[in-house]
């Protein structure tokens, strides 16, 4: 049976969960795990697929999209509110509002994670969640198997980010790192070879067949403007760069994933 629960006051206590920053959110149920808030109906339902337990949503304008959730949400509270105020709750108009809290799962080491696995992407402190967001949807499109983060990465179950991914961080496979920077004798222990994205003039470029013929790689990119750190770069076993047309020197850390997991993930397609 659904609650329907109708609500005005963005002050209400129902809504503490829809107001907390994120960071708080993470430690909701600490020391359990904690909360992640799911928005847009396209979110929310990969979310519920991929077996993310729902404790309570909001909506705003109930569409066909929405009902359907709502029956996949039987026991929950279910909270009605104005477009106005899930404005106000999210910064910006919601066209088909609906925001679902709902609980994070524990995460699997890398070793647990990767195991099997041939071609992973691996992300240094990438920090603006638009651009996890942006990776991990390009990293699931383009069926790279897994994604490690180090713990200097903005969280892939930010709101923002899950947006921008259009819920694909519930599709690839993730987690994170215990360290700052890649560490590389890790990737190795794993048995996967290292490739850093830089552009350093020694390196190859993207197409080189050397790393077409790695059976087990691990694409390594990182932050806007800083990219990786130099230790990551010398101790990779390649360091990779994606041919520019004259008078551009790279792309958005976001586009350059995209075209590094295609070209990169070519061979681990092959039988």
């Amino acid at each position: 049976m659904i609650q329907r629960i109708e609500l005005s006051d963005l002050a209400d206590p129902a809504l503490e969960v829809y107001r907390l920053p994120e960071v708080q959110l993470r430690r909701y149920f600490e020391p359990a795990e904690g909360l992640f808030i799911a928005e847009s109906p396209k979110v929310i339902g990969r979310a519920l697929d991929a077996g993310y337990e729902p404790v309570s949503m909001l909506i705003g304008r109930e569409d066909a999209e929405t009902a359907a959730l709502l029956q996949r949400c039987e026991g929950i509270p279910v909270y009605t509110a104005a477009e106005s105020v899930l404005t106000q709750l999210t910064g910006y108009h919601l066209t088909r509002g609906a925001l679902c809290a709902m609980r994070r799962r524990p995460l699997p080491m890398a070793e647990t994670l990767c195991a099997g696995k041939r071609r992973i992407a691996v992300l240094e402190n990438v920090v603006n969640p638009t651009n996890v967001g942006a990776i991990l949807r390009s990293a699931a499109a383009m069926q790279m198997e897994a994604v490690l983060l180090t713990s200097g990465c903005s969280d892939p179950l930010y709101r923002r980010a899950a947006r921008v991914s259009m819920g694909t961080v519930f599709q690839v496979p993730w987690t994170y790192l215990p360290s700052e920077r890649v560490e590389i004798d890790l990737l190795h222990r794993m048995g996967f070879a290292a490739a850093a994205l830089a552009l350093r003039a020694d390196a190859v470029s993207i197409a080189d067949p050397v790393l077409r013929q790695e059976n087990r790689l691990a694409v390594i990119l990182g932050t806007e403007g800083e990219g990786l750190c130099d230790a990551t770069i010398q101790n990779a076993d390649h360091t990779v760069i994606i041919p520019m047309a004259p008078g551009v020197d790279s792309l958005n850390v976001a586009a350059a994933s995209a075209v590094a997991f295609w070209e990169l993930g070519q061979c681990a397609k092959m039988p």
